[in-house]
């Protein structure tokens, strides 16, 4: 069977080119004319971008509705994220179908964050398929046109389906076995985790080079627009650690009184220290890379201008 390209995301990945992803996240709210001025900012900067689902397991507005919104009122290329911890595989199935009949061509499949996290703590988590079966239920309703056991699908959707990582995992062996695993389900392409250290790039790519991944990798950064998301990352997200001297630079920008030389030097801290972990990115096997600058979209440009 001839190989299929419906995106534009797969088609550059696909052609080579070092591709840069954004990310947006629609709010707990009933509009998102925010995330869709964000959009508009990264057109032209990015091939595609992420619409989170539920992220950190607060309840927001639903990925594939928000993802459809951005496309028809935008054209920016919508990466859909669908996780399994709320969920079950009907559910799940349901949303696939519905992304092919929005028009969306690309679903992140993750597992998600457990639900004891988020602000319902309470919550009964689902947990009836992981990232993997997930990654596999698509692949067979776009290839196959089969679900899980089988069934038939009329009209099945065409799109890609891609997962995450982490390269900074404390438990790196089986990270990048679990990945492996979720290629053999029929993974297309991956987004990592947050990175801020070349040498954990590195070594993750050592990693997956050893167990035989063979499969476009685009490396997650974070520029943070405060030294309190950068604190944060470091302290609370599992597999990322901040520099200490990029972290030092943030905390004196607080001294600054004036908004905007404040942010002006906040600019200046991430597009210095990036253009080096981007320069260094490039060196690497990473197929692009994948900038979660939600509520910093200005920020990209400044860095794609860096390293050309």
């Amino acid at each position: 069977m001839a190989e299929r390209v419906y995106s534009n995301l797969m088609r550059e990945l696909k052609a080579g080119k070092f591709v840069f992803t954004g990310e947006l996240e629609p709010g707990k709210e009933g509009s998102i004319e925010g995330t869709i001025e964000a959009a508009r900012k990264l057109l032209g900067h990015v091939t595609a971008c992420n619409v989170t689902d539920n992220p950190q397991s607060f309840g927001c507005v639903d990925s594939l509705a928000a993802a459809h919104k951005i496309q028809a009122e935008t054209g920016m290329e919508c990466i859909c994220q669908l996780r399994c911890s709320d969920k079950n595989r009907l559910a799940l199935l349901s949303s696939v179908l519905a992304a092919g009949v929005l028009g969306i061509k690309n679903i992140l499949a993750i597992t998600g964050d457990y639900v004891s996290l988020g602000d319902t703590p309470d919550v009964k988590p689902v947990y009836d398929l992981d990232a993997t079966l997930l990654t596999r239920m698509i692949r067979r309703v776009v290839d196959e046109g089969k679900d899980l056991r089988g069934g038939e699908i009329r009209n099945p959707p065409k799109l890609h389906v891609g997962v995450a990582a982490n390269p900074g995992s404390a438990f790196l062996d089986m990270e990048v076995y679990k990945l492996k695993r979720k290629v053999l389900a029929g993974a297309e392409f991956v987004q990592t985790q947050v990175v801020y250290l070349p040498e954990v790039v590195d070594n993750f790519f050592a990693k997956v080079k050893e167990v035989g991944v063979e499969i476009p990798i685009l490396i997650g950064i974070f520029p943070a627009k405060s030294y309190a998301e950068a604190k944060f990352f470091h302290e609370q997200v599992s597999g990322v650690t901040v520099p200490e001297d990029y972290l030092a630079k943030l905390k004196e920008t607080k001294e600054i009184k004036d908004k905007e030389k404040r942010k002006e030097r906040i600019d200046q801290i991430n597009i210095d220290y990036f253009t080096g972990f981007l320069e260094h990115l490039k060196s690497t096997p990473a197929a692009g890379c994948h900038i979660m600058a939600v509520g910093y979209p200005e920020i990209i440009p400044e860095l794609k201008k860096v390293v050309g």
